[in-house]
């Protein structure tokens, strides 16, 4: 194998685990505001925007930690955390540092990241893109 092909494997690698991380805790948002677990209170269910956030973060967070429908499932959550942070943090101050809106926008950075260079070579995705072409 070529010292290309290591370093090549050593990104994919990498990625998977990026993806898999910022699934994980995306997800995490999602449990703590569905179910008011890890310190949190839970939001009314069906509240505007409040509990849909809180099932995209959920449902798309979890896509996004198997690798399963990694794209769409990132560009969902990378938008609605663009409109979280426009929406609630943005008009108490110009930056991130200045309204509270860091998470936000490392989530939307992030999520937007993974919708260009996929899910890395752990992942559901690729399984299925394997069965696909031995078809």
């Amino acid at each position: 194998m070529s010292p290309t092909a290591d370093s090549d494997r050593t990104v994919s690698v990498a990625i998977s685990l990026f993806r898999i991380v910022v699934g994980l805790l995306f997800a995490c948002h999602g449990v703590a505001s569905l179910f008011g677990t890890f310190g949190t209170e839970s939001v009314a269910s069906g509240a505007w925007p409040d509990w849909y956030a809180a099932v995209i973060h959920l449902v798309a967070g979890a896509l996004v930690f198997f690798g399963l429908f990694t794209r769409p499932a990132a560009l969902i959550s990378s938008g609605a955390m663009a409109y979280a942070y426009f929406t609630v943090h943005q008009p108490d101050g110009l930056l991130p540092i200045q309204n509270g809106g860091e998470p936000a926008a490392l989530f939307c950075w992030a999520l937007l990241l993974l919708v260009f260079i996929g899910p890395g070579s752990l992942s559901f995705d690729r399984v299925l893109r394997a069965r696909r072409k031995k078809r």
